[in-house]
Parts: C-alpha cells; sequence; structure tokens
C-alpha cells in the first residue's frame, strides 16, 4: 500500500467554512477551447473523437482477476458472490483486513463509470501481498469490503442503467401488478433500447423496506424502492456487516462526472478537475428534516472522512499536481438525493463519501485513464491510512468548505 507522507496540513483556498448556508447561484464551468494538451489534467480539455470503451476489465476478466488475487494472498482477500443480475451475472465482493473498523466501497453502480473498479483490484493486490508496515497497519486497523462491479449487465453495455424490465420488475415483487413505473426506471439509455434502473436512486434509509404499490412511482428527492437485486445485493453486504460489526464506519461510492470542469479558486484555479468529493445530499440544514426519524446522521462525519481523501491525495502528490486537483462536488445547500445509497447509509450512522471522477470510461487515452485511477487508488488508501491510524477522527469537517468548487458560486445570505 502506497504510503501518504504526514506533513503539515497546507493552508487551503479561501472559501470560508460558513460558505454552505448561503443561497446557490449557479454558474457554468468554462471549457477549454481544443488545442495543444499539457500533462493530462493541466492541459485544455479534449477528449477522444472516437471514444472506445476498451481497455478496462471487462465482466468476464473480473471473476479471474480477484480469484487470482486471492490465490496469491495467502487467505488475507476473501472473495465471495453475494448476489446476480437480471441477467444472472455474478455480483463479488472481496474482504481483506481484520481491524474493528468498517470501510465499504463500491464501484461502477452507473456500468460506463469504470475507474473504481481498476484501482479497487490494485487496492485489494496491494493489501493482499504487501508486508511493509504501512500495509500491516492498515490490515490491522481496517476491514475492506470491495464490491468492484456492482452494475456489470450496464458494463457490458457501457451505459449508465442496468437492464431489468418493469416486467421483471412485477415478476420479482407481485404485490406491484399494475403499479405506477418507478420515476427512476427507463425504458432506454445509452442509445439502447432496452429499459433498466439508474441503480443510484434505488435505495431506502429503512433497510427492511418492502416495495408497496401505494409508494410508485416516487419522487426525485425521496428514498427509492430497492427493486433491483444489485441494490438489493449491496443492502445485504452493509446489513450483515451491520450485524458482525455493529457498525459500518464508511461507506464511499466511486462515480465518474463531466470532463472539463475547472477549479474555481484554491491553488490549482482555473485547472481541471481530477476528482471531486462530497457528503451526503440530504436538503437543507445539513439534512434537519431527517434527523428525528434517523438521529444516527452526522454529516460532520462525512465531511471529515471525504477530508481525509482530499488531504491524502494532496500530501501524496502536491497541491500542484493533476492527480490533486480536487474539488467539492456540485452541493447546493437543497440539494436532496435520499434514494442515493450514500445518503440511505448515511442515515443509519455511516459516513458516506462520493468520488467523482473527471469524465466517463471511453473519454480519454490510456495516460489519462492511468492518471485518473491513480487519483482513485491514492485517495481510498489515504482514507483507509486515516481510518487505521484514527487520523479521521481529529479532523475538523468545516475544513472540507475549504477545497474549492468547480464552476458554482456561493453568494447571497
Amino acid at each position: 500500500m502506497s504510503r501518504i507522507p504526514r506533513r503539515s496540513r497546507a493552508t487551503l483556498g479561501a472559501i470560508g467554512a460558513g460558505a454552505m448556508l448561503c443561497t446557490l447561484v449557479i454558474t457554468p464551468p468554462v471549457t477549454a477551447a481544443p488545442g495543444n494538451s499539457g500533462a493530462p489534467g493541466h492541459g485544455t480539455c479534449k477528449t477522444s473523437d472516437s471514444p472506445q470503451f476498451n481497455g478496462w476489465t471487462t465482466y468476464e476478466e473480473l471473476g479471474p482477476k480477484l480469484e487470482r488475487i486471492e490465490a496469491n494472498s495467502s487467505g488475507r482477500v476473501q472473495v465471495e458472490v453475494t448476489g446476480q443480475t437480471e441477467q444472472g451475472r455474478n455480483l463479488y465482493t472481496a474482504r481483506v483486513g481484520t481491524g474493528d473498523r468498517v470501510l465499504l466501497v463500491q464501484s461502477a453502480i452507473h456500468g460506463n463509470e469504470r475507474t473504481g473498479t481498476e484501482a479497487l483490484l490494485a487496492i485489494l493486490k496491494d493489501l493482499g501481498s504487501g508486508n511493509d508496515p504501512d500495509t500491516k497497519q492498515a490490515l490491522e486497523g481496517v476491514t475492506l469490503v470491495a464490491m468492484p462491479m456492482v452494475n456489470p449487465d450496464g458494463g457490458e453495455l457501457n451505459r449508465r442503467t442496468n437492464v431489468i424490465s418493469w416486467e421483471n420488475v412485477e415478476r420479482r415483487h407481485p404485490q406491484l401488478e399494475g403499479a405506477d413505473r418507478a420515476w427512476y426506471h427507463r425504458l432506454s439509455n445509452g442509445g439502447i433500447d432496452l429499459p433498466g434502473f439508474d441503480l443510484n436512486r434505488d435505495f431506502n434509509a429503512d433497510l427492511d423496506y418492502v416495495p408497496q404499490p401505494g409508494d410508485l412511482p416516487g419522487d426525485p428527492k425521496d428514498a427509492g424502492f430497492y427493486l433491483s437485486p444489485e441494490s438489493q445485493a449491496i443492502r445485504d453486504v452493509y446489513v450483515n456487516l451491520q450485524q458482525e460489526f455493529g457498525e459500518v464506519d464508511a461507506v464511499v461510492d466511486l462515480h465518474h462526472m463531466g470532463p472539463c470542469d475547472e477549479l474555481t479558486g484554491g491553488e490549482q484555479d482555473g485547472k481541471h478537475v481530477s476528482v471531486a468529493l462530497d457528503y451526503p445530499p440530504l436538503g437543507a440544514n445539513d439534512g434537519s428534516a431527517y434527523k428525528d426519524e434517523w438521529p444516527e446522521l452526522d454529516q460532520d462525519k462525512s465531511r471529515r472522512y471525504a477530508l481525509a481523501v482530499a488531504n491524502g491525495l494532496k500530501e501524496r502528490y502536491g497541491s500542484q499536481s493533476p492527480l490533486a486537483a480536487v474539488a467539492r462536488y456540485y452541493h447546493p445547500e437543497e440539494r436532496e438525493y435520499a434514494g442515493q445509497g450514500r445518503s440511505a447509509f448515511a442515515l443509519n450512522g455511516s459516513a458516506t463519501v462520493l468520488f467523482e471522477v473527471r469524465g466517463q470510461s471511453d473519454a480519454f487515452g490510456q495516460k489519462m485513464k492511468g492518471m485518473l485511477v491513480r487519483t482513485v487508488q491514492t485517495g481510498v488508501e489515504a482514507l483507509i491510512e486515516s481510518m487505521a491510524t484514527g487520523e479521521v477522527d481529529t479532523l475538523d469537517g468545516d475544513d472540507f468548505f475549504n477545497y474549492p468548487d468547480y464552476g458554482w458560486e456561493e453568494s447571497g445570505s
């Protein structure tokens, strides 16, 4: 596991800690004109003219790769199948470490967002075979549970959604026969006329929730319904860890965002964002509307965990490196998505962190791919180290707001 140097915290950008309480005015990010690119992340924004979805781990390759990591780990890494998709593909979970602090990381819930899969395979390989003091400390302090590809059906089509018809939803949930379709079920996606769900809207803080026809079609800001086997499998892994350990300390959700967003402020002002980080989007006043029913919600805890990622990237690569071009993800105070997994698990007491990496999987060439995978890998490793040492518990969550945004402004009162 790569070492994250412990250096003194540099002073970050100048956005105040109280900024999140302000009224937001959204301005579109500036996109650079095509031209000669410099270092990845610092040059102009030019994506591939003929995007190709290749060079990434496919579903067929994933199982054998995990088997090799498990075999070479001398018993450290344990791989199991924890569910199946509608099309019969396995959902794999890999576990490593014996620590009391539990970190659940899932990737590729949107099928065309794949850097997280590569990063998790690299982390599992390193933790499975490394014998340096930092790796031993990580293994003793943290139990990492990785779900590297939770939407393989969508991944095989290089699209966001999974693949399941509403008729098959009714087959799986007979009580829903004749009910309205859930609002996040799409009849097509990615130019492919096959129906499916945006799985990152299919979660509910009530981990025992059973879909009810009267709850459909639902609303974008409200909880989802656990209608797909993939979201049910993620939920079941989380519940099993809760039962085993008493709590799941943190859940990390690995995603992609637009390719050309630029940092506004901070030490890399005007450079392209490599990764944006976020805490749960649960509406005004830090989710205050949820706290009576879900008193374990701790938004400051989520910000501390996100801060550990951001600080680790900066310390590892330096404040001017494109690998450390970190932003806060778009998060107006009123932004509310209770149906996202990170929201549902945060309401159950876990810190949850969103990674949004620059560009989609087919947007860039191998050089940029390698850089972005390294950014994700190092960010997750920084969080593991901070959990293992206890440093994450000493951070001030408000310091997360010192990191810049990427073109959305906070003003007013």
